[in-house]
């Protein structure tokens, strides 16, 4: 399977594990990713509220490029997710938008890609029950809070994926993977993410409420699927700890890192060392390491 791949900003600067892991997992399970030329960053999350007509041509421009490798364009990005459907929906029920974007980017079509996130191409192309022939490492149940965000799944009919009020991919993944999915009230609470510069007193208060139930829940560590969740809910910890009195150290850990270490990837190639909350000693005492 051959995707256009789009890394997006946080892909190539704070949230390289999430890179690593990806290639990694994507070229084990003999996809190739080809990464879309000259990309530019896609708006999200604040470029809708600046310019409505930029916020649409940032992802149009970006899938001109990825039509010349494929029909779909993958991104791991939930936030950049979002961005992409809203565009594509939102020029394909309003015809006036669609002809001043052609406009603006000088072209004769609205490009005729499809964006998926890859958790979506696992689930519903490569499929669990091939996954799980390739697993060659258990998970030994280790104790997993799956936390999908407000993005990935919301709005439905714009995401057009899972079910958004009870999620079940990430839990369906990890289960076969040998971990053990809790149950949890917050897996699609918003973490503030958006936030993260602005009110960071907001974004404290959510990841903690996140953190604290999945933490009662006897979760060992939570799994995400975005990377601005995932710096949330890592780099505030330690505000948390001082502001709460908590001592918080829960590993934040990508899908495609666990998807890794289940298929047998080299450890090196999943970005795990890149982590601020220390993951090496929970993996260690599980025999996953």
């Amino acid at each position: 399977m051959k995707l256009a791949y789009y890394p997006g900003c946080s892909l190539h600067s704070t949230a390289i594990d999430y890179d690593e892991s990806a290639r990694a997992v994507a070229d084990t399970l003999n996809i190739e990713l080809v990464e879309v030329p000259d990309w530019t960053c896609c708006g999200a999350s604040p470029a809708h509220f600046t310019n409505t007509i930029l916020s649409l041509s940032l992802p149009i421009k970006n899938l001109q490029s990825a039509e010349k490798i494929s029909k779909q364009m993958v991104v791991f990005c939930a936030a950049c997710y979002s961005r992409y459907k809203f565009a594509e929906k939102s020029l394909e029920e309003n015809p006036q938008r669609k002809e001043k974007i052609k406009e603006i980017l000088n072209i004769g079509s609205i490009p005729d890609v499809k964006t998926r996130h890859f958790l979506d191409i696992l689930m519903n192309e490569i499929g669990l029950e091939k996954i799980q022939g390739q697993i060659k490492q258990d998970l030994n149940g280790l104790k997993v809070a799956c936390y999908y965000g407000c993005l990935l799944t919301r709005p439905p009919d714009i995401t057009e994926f899972d079910d958004p009020e009870q999620p079940s991919s990430l839990d369906n993944l990890v289960k076969i993977l040998g971990a053990e999915p809790i149950s949890w009230a917050y897996k699609n609470e918003c973490c503030g993410g958006s936030l993260g510069l602005s009110r960071t007193d907001i974004v404290v208060k959510l990841t903690y409420d996140i953190l604290l139930t999945a933490s009662e829940a006897g979760a060992e560590c939570l799994v995400v699927a975005c990377p601005l969740c995932q710096a949330n809910l890592e780099l505030r910890q330690e505000d948390i700890n001082k502001k709460f009195k908590k001592n918080f150290s829960i590993p934040i850990l990508y899908f495609t890192q666990l998807l890794g270490l289940a298929l047998g990837v080299d450890i090196k190639s999943l970005g795990l060392h890149r982590a601020v909350v220390g993951n090496e000693s929970l993996l260690r005492n599980k025999g996953i390491t």
